[in-house]
């Protein structure tokens, strides 16, 4: 479907999001080593002066290497999600960030603990109830 003269791959203007999150990992790295190339060839390009409509195409290139690049590390993340899902422990990268602060503070279960010298005292002195008249 191109046009006649014109020269070169149109990989950046075909790269969608939607279209790589359906590719396998193989393929994705297969058109991330064409982006690359053809991205060195417009360099090469560039450096000799010759079309000035293949500089202004290094910009889409490298954006469209980006986005296959996110895609790869999104679903590579999304993987690892998966696995340790249900697993007491996780990679620091795959845990809630939260602030420090809230990392550190007692859970639940910990803050209820109560040791067994206050639970004595606690059924010896219960608190006191006191009903008033109205």
């Amino acid at each position: 479907t191109k046009p006649e003269g014109q020269t070169g791959s149109t990989m950046a203007s075909q790269v969608r999001t939607h279209e790589l999150r359906t590719k396998k990992k193989t393929e994705l790295e297969q058109q991330l080593n064409e982006l690359r190339t053809e991205l060195s060839q417009l360099r090469v390009a560039q450096v000799t002066g010759s079309g000035g409509s293949k500089v202004a195409k290094i910009g889409s290139v490298r954006k469209s290497i980006a986005r296959v690049l996110t895609v790869i590390s999104q679903t590579q993340k999304n993987q690892l999600r998966a696995h340790y899902s249900g697993k007491k422990l996780k990679p620091l990268d795959l845990r809630r960030k939260q602030t420090r602060a809230m990392r550190r503070a007692l859970t639940t279960s910990e803050a209820k603990a109560v040791s067994s010298r206050v639970r004595k005292h606690q059924a010896h002195f219960p608190k006191r109830r006191f009903a008033l008249k109205l």
